[in-house]
C-alpha cells in the first residue's frame, strides 16, 4: 500500500504534469490542424447553447477555485477567513458551479450520444473525455456532503491542501492524502490522468481560450490607404495596407 501511495501521489503527478506542458508543446508544433474544439453548433444548436454555457462557466469557476483555495497558503487567505470559513464558502460556491457544470456536461453528453449525425461525426477521444469529466465532476459532488459535515474542523481541507502545495513545491507528502476518504483519494487521482489526456484530446483548445486574452492588451491595428500612380483617365483604387 505504501508503494502504491508513493507512486500515485508522489511520482504520477509529475508524470502527468509533464506529458500535460510537454505533450501540448508537441501537438501544437505537430499538428496545429487539430488544434481546435471541433465545434458541431451546424449539426444542432439549441441543447449545446445550454449546455455549452452551463459547462464553460461552471468548469472555469471551478478550475480558479481549485487553483487559487488549495494553492493559497494558509497564512494568506488567513488574514480574511478562518479555516471553517473558507471551507463553507468552497462548499457553497463549489456546489453552485459544480452543479451547473454537471447539468451543462450531462446536456452535451447525451446531445453527443443521441443524435446520430453528431455521433457519426465524433470521435471516440471525444466521447472518452467527456465521460472521464462527467466522473469526475460526480466524484466532486459526491465530496460535498463529507466537506459540509466537517466544516467545524476542516482537517480533510487543510491535509489536501498542504499536499497540492507540496507538490507545487517539489517536496509532496503522500501520507497527507492517505487518510482521507476514498472519494477525495479518486477524485485527486482522476484529476491529474485528465491532465495526463489533455493533449491527445480536444481540451487543448483551452490554452486558446487562454491565450485569446492577450488580445485585450495589444495596440490597436492601423490600416491606411495608399493611392496607386496609374495613367489618367483611369479609377484610381485604394489598397489597404
Amino acid at each position: 500500500m505504501s508503494t502504491a501511495y508513493n507512486f500515485l501521489f508522489v511520482v504520477y503527478p509529475y508524470i502527468c504534469l509533464a506529458v500535460f506542458f510537454m505533450g501540448s508543446l508537441a501537438r501544437f508544433d505537430r499538428d496545429q490542424y487539430t488544434w481546435k474544439s471541433d465545434s458541431s453548433q451546424l449539426l444542432r444548436t439549441g441543447q449545446l447553447r445550454w449546455g455549452s454555457n452551463l459547462f464553460h462557466g461552471g468548469i472555469l469557476f471551478l478550475f480558479f477555485g481549485h487553483l487559487l483555495g488549495q494553492l493559497t497558503p494558509h497564512a494568506v487567505y488567513g488574514l480574511l477567513l478562518t479555516s471553517s470559513q473558507k471551507q463553507l464558502v468552497a462548499v457553497v460556491a463549489g456546489g453552485v458551479a459544480g452543479t451547473a457544470c454537471f447539468i451543462g456536461l450531462t446536456l452535451l453528453l447525451h446531445r453527443r450520444l443521441s443524435d446520430p449525425r453528431i455521433r457519426l461525426t465524433s470521435h471516440r477521444t471525444d466521447i472518452a473525455i467527456l465521460v472521464i469529466l462527467w466522473v469526475q465532476l460526480a466524484l466532486g459532488l459526491s465530496t460535498l456532503p463529507s466537506s459540509l459535515h466537517h466544516v467545524a474542523e476542516p482537517v480533510t481541507m487543510l491535509r489536501l491542501a498542504t499536499y497540492l502545495q507540496g507538490i507545487a513545491t517539489l517536496n509532496p507528502d503522500a501520507a497527507l492524502v492517505a487518510g482521507v476518504e476514498w472519494h477525495f483519494q479518486v477524485h485527486m487521482v482522476l484529476g491529474m490522468t485528465i491532465f495526463l489526456l489533455f493533449p491527445f484530446s480536444r481540451l487543448v483548445h483551452v490554452w486558446s481560450g487562454f491565450a485569446s486574452l492577450g488580445y485585450v492588451l495589444r495596440p490597436y491595428q492601423l490600416v491606411r490607404a495608399r493611392r496607386l500612380n496609374l495613367p489618367a483617365g483611369h479609377n484610381t483604387p485604394r489598397r489597404v495596407i
